[in-house]
């Protein structure tokens, strides 16, 4: 297999996993064609590689940006604004993770809390069983969440040196 068609593989498969991600398949496939690119791109390049339209490509490159997954690079003596991935693969993995945690698990957690005022002891078999089915996904989200937080705090090294000697466990 060629370059070229690798490339494009690649970014067929990060499209499709960052649908699974909670992300859309677009704004995935830009990250993918920005992460492969050993040059900054303009927004004309990204439309012209993926066949997508202006607003389609500024909208997701911004939310790219707003992830913190892409920054814009100027060119000198340039008015187009470029763009390159974060290189540093452990920090996407970070950005993603922490954006995650924001955009799912804490309203999980916000919205289970709520419902958490059911009380166990009080009511009928059904409401126990309610109250006790909430408390038990609240219990997994939070420890969800306070591991997904070290994460975003964790150095590389530290975090992979961890899961390894948990892995020969």
């Amino acid at each position: 297999m060629d370059l070229d068609k690798g490339k494009e593989k690649f970014i067929e498969l990060w499209g499709s996993l960052g649908s699974q991600w909670g992300v859309n398949r677009t704004m995935a496939q830009i990250h993918a064609l920005l992460l492969v690119s050993t040059n900054p791109m303009s927004t004309e390049e990204i439309m012209e590689s993926l066949k997508i339209s202006r607003g389609n490509a500024n909208m997701n490159t911004r939310s790219l940006i707003d992830w913190g997954l892409v920054h814009k690079v100027l060119k000198h003596g340039e008015r187009k604004e470029y763009f390159i991935a974060e290189s540093d693969m452990w920090e996407v993995s970070r950005k993603i993770a922490s954006e995650r945690r924001k955009r799912e698990l804490s309203p999980l957690i916000d919205r289970l809390n709520i419902l958490g005022d059911f009380k166990a002891s009080k009511g009928n078999k059904e409401e126990k069983h309610f109250a006790n089915l909430v408390e038990e996904i609240t219990e997994i989200a939070v420890k969800s969440d306070k591991f997904l937080k070290k994460i975003e705090k964790t150095e590389q090294n530290w975090f992979t040196n961890a899961l390894f000697k948990f892995m020969k466990k």
